[in-house]
């Protein structure tokens, strides 16, 4: 038994060393991008020249950067918008349709977290031409519900799932109808999740690169710009100042997105009522 448990703890420790040795190597770089974009260079490497903020003061009066981050941020909420309303109804319909339809619409919905995004772009370009929308706002917004329709619809249903059943069964004993019970009891309970899946809706489609490259009109988002500006190596001191910013706030945003899902998890176990 004791040469057995010292084979196990050996290969734990070694997988334990794996794991850390890939969080490294998958983090470091993005670790590296606040630190350079510090760096008085144009060159981001070692040893470090200094320190700067020249590249924060030159993110400002930029209006091509303004006009990209505007539509980033107008096609994120339109796209979370339109994510979060699909995700509720299809994860609700999946738990409580009860019907062959509902699970299949609820696998489709999902879909997008395992096809390649190159692929994804590829059909929606495609797909656009086909019904005359063409490259355009609308496209893109169309492009990012599909993309951040599974975190929607995974955030919706673990909230769903975990309201004890009997509180539904309650309200339909006591006379409401289904969708009186959706829109009185399960959705107010379920108000933190909504809240979490807009957030995460809104990080994926802001930061969603393939499918604008793909449905991108003339008006680039502002991953497509920064994508445009590492062409010129002069403007890598900037564009690594841009992404440090956009990390600050993508990891607030996200935390506090996961802050609201496991508090209401929590919530609904505690006081389902």
């Amino acid at each position: 038994m004791s040469a057995a448990r010292t084979n196990a703890d050996a290969g734990s420790r070694w997988l334990g060393l794996y794991v850390l040795a890939y969080l490294v190597f998958l983090y470091l770089p993005v670790l590296l991008i606040p630190l350079f974009s510090f760096n008085n260079s144009i060159q981001a490497a070692f040893p470090l020249q200094g320190f700067t903020l020249e590249w924060y003061r030159t993110l400002y009066g930029n209006p091509a950067l303004s006009g990209a981050l505007a539509n980033s941020l107008l096609i994120g909420v339109i796209a979370a918008s339109g994510a979060t309303l699909c995700g509720i109804t299809v994860s609700y319909m999946d738990l409580y349709g009860r019907s062959p339809l509902a699970a299949t619409i609820s696998a489709v919905a999902r879909l997008p977290i395992l096809i390649p995004g190159v692929i994804v772009g590829i059909s929606l370009l495609i797909l656009i031409n086909l019904i005359g929308l063409g490259p355009s706002r609308v496209s893109i917004v169309l492009g990012h519900i599909l993309v951040a329709l599974p975190t929607t619809v995974v955030v919706m249903r673990s909230r769903f799932a975990a309201i004890p059943k009997t509180v539904r069964e309650a309200a339909l004993d006591l006379g409401a109808s289904d969708w009186t019970t959706f829109r009185r009891v399960m959705l107010p309970l379920s108000a933190p999740a909504v809240l979490s899946a807009f957030m995460l809706a809104f990080l994926t489609s802001f930061d969603e690169f393939i499918v604008v490259f793909f449905l991108a009109g003339t008006e680039p988002t502002l991953p497509l710009y920064i994508w445009s500006q590492l062409r010129f190596p002069r403007s890598l001191p900037t564009v690594m100042a841009l992404g440090t910013m956009i990390l600050s706030v993508s990891f607030v945003i996200a935390g506090f997105a996961e802050i609201l899902r496991h508090r209401g998890l929590g919530a609904a176990r505690r006081n389902p009522a």
